[in-house]
């Protein structure tokens, strides 16, 4: 599980996303020699010697009115209040400028962990440009390379001691969920319902809630902890700074939570834009249910349900495995069905499976379907073993991992689903060769 966020800040051109793209291992932000080039907010995930944290890529700050500077100084500072961690990057090769000095007052206000990163020091000619920044007032510069990697280590060694602080709150006894979904589908007016209280504002128009809102509730002998979360609009699209504080907030609230309901308009129908939102449940390997709701507003007839399924089946191949409930927020019609959902769910993403009857079903599996010949070889999976639960995460020992085609490890995928209760949660199959 993620613990904590780290976000980057500075001004334009001075390597923040190449840092970023160091930090998660991938090229997942755009980096060019253009400044401003990042206008919307990016994140990844980073682990380091056992930590595994979210980043977050932010614009470049600058004291130039250009285009969406506005709304890019409003995301960094979002984003800075969000964090646990604040990476300053700024460039060794530049030195201090009167955009890193408008940072740094930004940053005097908060009472956080700041690393102060100099980058472009790719030669050791330019060490001794660091000391310049001890100027900011910021505490010690730490020079690096961005685009070599250099000194990229003694940030995250930096960034983990101060998340190592980072208090996290799991307990199983507790089923915590968090609401997705693009902006009106009425997740405040179904937290309301679950609630059966006026807990949260609800209203018309579009992005009302602005924040994370916690409510622990009780139901039966179940103890729950809802979070509801701000409206997303689709990323790049529209510029308003409360889109930027949705998203931030809405990551930092799945974070939290074990299970995410996706909220889909039942009478809009399925759009983009929900296909946007739930990719940050994804990737952080949280357990799913689609919610379909405004229910009593859709012309039924005893087939309408049925096809409704389908095409969200059709639109979310990747979501198979989730549940989809119906119901109204607005009349509370269905909504038994949701905790049913829930509880289910909960208790799939905790499954633990002994050894034994793990290897059983990989045995039986392997003799019902051989895998294909790929990448030169056919893959055999000799032992399997659970090594840890929320998500389910299992190690499967192969012959050799590169042999292993997508499509059977999806296959022993739906073994284990056929088998076992996993329903709404992600499995998560790693491989390890025999040589490793």
């Amino acid at each position: 599980m993620p613990k904590g966020i780290v976000a980057i800040v500075g001004s334009p051109n001075v390597g923040k996303s190449t840092i970023f793209n160091r930090f998660i291992g991938e090229r997942h932000a755009i980096v060019d020699d253009e400044a401003g080039i990042t206008r919307d907010r990016l994140y990844g995930q980073c682990t380091w010697n056992g930590v595994t944290f979210s980043v977050i890529d932010t614009g470049g700050i600058e004291l130039k009115d250009v285009p969406f500077q506005k709304q890019i100084r409003i995301q960094a500072e979002i984003a800075i209040q969000e964090a646990d961690v604040i990476v300053f990057v700024t460039d060794g090769q530049v030195g201090v400028t009167a955009d890193d000095q408008m940072v740094a007052r930004m940053l005097y206000k908060v009472k956080k962990p700041i690393i102060l990163a100099v980058n472009k020091i790719d030669e050791g000619m330019h060490v001794s440009n660091a000391s310049e920044f001890y100027a900011l007032g910021l505490g010690h510069p730490y020079p690096v390379s961005g685009s070599h990697g250099v000194g990229i280590g003694d940030i995250l060694n930096e960034v983990v001691k101060h998340l190592k602080n980072v208090e996290e709150t799991v307990n199983e006894d507790v089923i915590t969920f968090s609401l997705i979904g693009r902006p009106n589908v009425g997740k405040s007016s179904l937290v309301n319902a679950i609630l059966n209280q006026e807990r949260v504002i609800v209203s018309d128009i579009s992005g009302t809630t602005r924040d994370s809102i916690d409510t622990p509730f009780k139901r039966g002998d179940k103890n729950y902890l809802v979070i509801d979360t701000a409206g997303l609009k689709k990323k790049g699209k529209i510029y308003e700074s409360i889109d930027k504080y949705s998203a931030i907030r809405a990551l930092k609230s799945i974070e939290r939570s074990e299970i995410v309901l996706l909220v889909i308009d039942g009478d809009a129908g399925i759009t983009d834009q929900d296909k946007h939102v739930i990719q940050y449940a994804t990737d952080l390997h949280k357990a799913i249910i689609i919610v379909v709701n405004k229910w009593d507003l859709v012309n039924k007839d005893q087939n309408t349900m049925s096809e409704f399924s389908k095409k969200i089946r059709n639109e979310y191949k990747f979501l198979d495995y989730a549940p989809i409930v119906y119901l109204s927020a607005k009349t509370k019609s269905r909504l038994p069905s949701l905790f049913e959902a829930l509880e289910k769910v909960h208790e799939a993403y905790y499954t633990r499976i002994s050894t034994s009857l793990l290897n059983q079903v990989l045995q039986d599996a392997q003799m019902m379907n051989q895998a294909p010949d790929f990448n030169g070889g056919r893959v055999k999976i000799l032992y399997g073993s659970q090594v840890s639960v929320a998500p389910p995460s299992i190690v499967l020992f192969v012959n050799n991992k590169e042999f292993m085609h997508f499509s059977y490890l999806r296959y022993i995928d739906n073994r284990l689903r056929d088998t076992f209760n996993f329903d709404g949660t992600p499995i998560n199959l790693i491989l390890k060769s025999r040589r490793e």
